[in-house]
């Protein structure tokens, strides 16, 4: 999932539990991935050392994911959605008929919803580009990668409560 330079908007609870991840990664995740790799590598020749190579692979997905979380709080913007209740943007949850079928879902970044359940559309998608700013009670289209123009109306904006 690349990040862009854009600003995110996250609840004080991800801002939170984002920041913990960071910190917990970057410390002691950190040392004890570099533990790991020392005791791999004192077991010996490193092209036939399986513990080794799996310790190397799980440091580069932490480094990726410090990255990932330091680009992600650098442009973070706490608190509540912008947009008014009847207007669509992000970090809304909305209630919405895409090609006739009723689908509820936060608008904004996986990172908000947590464990929530929620499926989450990023104002960059297809979709989400076609709804920012959308009110309730219009109809917008967007063209699905397809190449299909898929219709949708807004039925309900909520503020995620997450």
């Amino acid at each position: 999932m690349s990040q862009t330079s854009s600003v995110t908007w996250l609840t004080q609870e991800a801002y939170d539990r984002l920041s913990a991840e960071l910190e917990e990664l970057s410390g002691p995740g950190r040392t004890e991935i570099a533990k790991r790799i020392e005791q791999a590598r004192e077991e010996g020749d490193l092209k036939e050392n399986g513990g080794y190579h799996a310790a190397k692979e799980e440091q580069g997905k932490i480094e990726a994911r410090i990255r990932q979380l330091t680009q992600l709080l650098r442009t973070a913007e706490v608190g509540q959605p912008a947009g008014a209740g009847d207007e669509v943007a992000p970090g809304n949850v909305v209630t919405a008929s895409v090609a006739g079928n009723e689908m509820r879902f936060l608008l904004g970044s996986r990172e908000i919803a947590g464990d929530s359940g929620l499926d989450v559309y990023s104002e960059g998608s297809p979709l989400g580009a076609a709804i920012v700013g959308a009110k309730v009670g219009s109809t917008v289209s967007y063209t699905a990668p397809n190449g299909r123009a898929i219709e949708v109306k807004i039925v309900k904006v909520d503020p995620y409560e997450g």
